[in-house]
């Protein structure tokens, strides 16, 4: 993968995140990267005054540096603000971090020299990944804490894992070692950070905004399987078709709710079920949870589908401080200017917005696996069991799913709302966007599990109408969780049923089973 700083995308990353891709630099970005380090020695060498280059930084940037300390300052920069703590990120997700820490720096606006910035790739395509703490950043002036965690690496004086391979599915622990130790094993050598490199490498987003690429990801998939899920709950309640209608979609055209209803009636064509009760169901009109998934999963999915579009924008964004603009010539022309790109308030929006979208997804799946489990309103045995009071059947999934959604709505409150200043007030606005990121995390795995249990769920009351046949994507998937997971005859340890179901879901493999039968979106 070429970087540029201009042209990555979700589809980039989720590539990059299957731990096949090596990535370099474009010649452009090599090019624009020598020339604005170029405009920084020629300050130095003028004796200009420039933010973060000649002066100290924050509420210090009316101090002065001598020349002959300009690398300790530096160095300084990156050792005094490591200072996160918490549990360490999934690696996966520092690696996202150095990934666009590098595409940032490839614009060629920072100053970094490009031997520090190819150290950062070799330990990307090496898979030595920095140890960072999880918590410290108040997402303003960048990720700082978390950034200067990762250059603590690159300096010498941090800790790393390396990893054969690396995927967002490695669940294997690697023992930490000195980061110099692990440089030393590919022959490599921690960098000596120059002027203005430690500032250009810790002022930006990139920890939220990995968080965010990783996300938005399986956002989008998340979003097939709440449709997934649904449809096979429809067919197990014996719902009605006739609320997804195109005629009705049509009088409200949000383009999700259109797709949502499309993906119903894709998923449960041809289904035995479907047309066994067409002509002598009494009930007029489903409950919200079936009668209204084109306009609630919709919601979700044009909200996400607009979260997705502000991070792609934040992919191949430039936001250290100060930015470098050389004159388009061969002259060392061109001017420092200072600047906010380092503030997270668009993730932080974006993160809080997504809570909400997906923690919703979740909120209207208990409600049907509440439906399927009980008796009086879904007309299937107590809690899908045959012998129900000597068994439990699927009672305690239900409570499982609905401590997952009550937890969502507290991680769902806006990190964005708050604001504490720092830095003697200097930074007297912080936009939290960390905090957002990682809240949203925790809810998408949350919600991940939920769509599990309802997949669980419904499967197992469609055991109870055979030998009727769902429709063709309901069927793909239900063959496929019996592959894994048998139906439920005695109480067994459901937990593990559960597990197996989320791994179908989190390495995608129920969506493309279905995919292959018909085609959502």
């Amino acid at each position: 993968m070429k970087l540029d700083g201009k042209s990555l995308t979700l589809a980039g990353v989720e590539k990059f995140l299957s731990g096949k891709d090596k990535i370099e630099l474009s010649a452009e970005s090599k090019k624009r990267v020598k020339k604005a380090r170029a405009m920084v020695d020629k300050w130095i060498a003028d004796d200009e005054v420039v933010y973060g280059i000649t002066t100290g930084f924050g509420e210090f940037a009316n101090i002065k540096i001598s020349h002959e300390k300009l690398e300790q300052l530096q160095e300084n920069l990156i050792i005094s603000h490591s200072v996160g703590v918490g549990d360490p990120l999934p690696p996966f997700i520092v690696k996202v971090m150095m990934l666009l820490r590098v595409n940032a720096l490839a614009r060629g606006h920072s100053g970094i020299r490009l031997t520090t910035l190819q150290l950062l790739i070799d330990m990307i395509n090496n898979n030595i990944i920095p140890v960072v703490p999880s918590q410290g950043s108040v997402g303003s002036s960048g990720d700082l804490a978390p950034l200067a965690h990762l250059v603590l690496a690159m300096i010498g004086k941090g800790k790393v894992q390396i990893f054969k391979e690396l995927t967002y599915l490695t669940k294997k622990n690697v023992k930490p070692i000195l980061s110099k130790t692990g440089l030393k094993k590919f022959g490599l050598v921690s960098v000596k950070l120059s002027a203005k490199e430690g500032l250009a490498l810790i002022n930006g987003t990139q920890m939220m905004t990995a968080f965010a690429a990783y996300i938005s990801i399986q956002a989008k998939r998340l979003l097939k399987y709440s449709d997934i899920a649904a449809a096979l709950s429809h067919e197990a309640l014996r719902g009605t078709d006739t609320a997804y209608d195109k005629r009705i979609q049509m009088l409200r055209p949000f383009e999700g709710q259109t797709t949502t209803a499309n993906n119903m009636l894709n998923l449960i064509d041809g289904s035995e079920i479907r047309n066994s009760h067409l002509t002598n169901d009494n009930r007029v009109q489903d409950s919200y949870s079936i009668r209204c998934i084109p306009q609630i999963h919709g919601a979700s999915k044009d909200a996400v589908n607009y979260v997705c579009s502000r991070v792609e924008i934040e992919l191949n964004s430039v936001n250290d401080n100060p930015l470098i603009f050389p004159e388009d010539d061969d002259q060392l022309v061109g001017e420092h200017l200072e600047g906010g790109n380092f503030h997270g308030q668009p993730m932080a929006l974006a993160m809080d917005f997504m809570s909400i979208a997906l923690s919703e997804l979740a909120s209207v799946a208990e409600r049907r696996v509440e439906r399927l489990t009980n008796g009086s309103l879904s007309d299937l045995p107590r809690f899908l069991t045959k012998e129900g009071g000597l068994n439990s059947g699927f009672m305690i999934a239900q409570y499982t799913a609905a401590s997952l959604v009550s937890e969502n709505k507290v991680l769902s409150h806006p990190a964005s709302v708050d604001s504490i200043p720092t830095s003697a007030n200097q930074e007297d606005h912080n936009s939290m966007g960390s905090i957002a990121s990682r809240k949203c995390f925790q809810i998408l795995k949350n919600v991940q599990k939920v769509i599990s249990i309802e997949l669980l769920t419904a499967a197992q009351g469609i055991e109870f109408l055979k030998p009727l046949k769902c429709g063709k994507g309901t069927n793909a998937a239900l063959k496929e969780i019996r592959k894994h997971v048998p139906p439920l005859g005695k109480d067994r340890i459901m937990y593990l049923d559960i597990d197996k179901v989320s791994e179908l879901v989190e390495t995608g493999s129920l969506l493309n089973k279905v995919e292959k039968v018909v085609k959502l979106n």
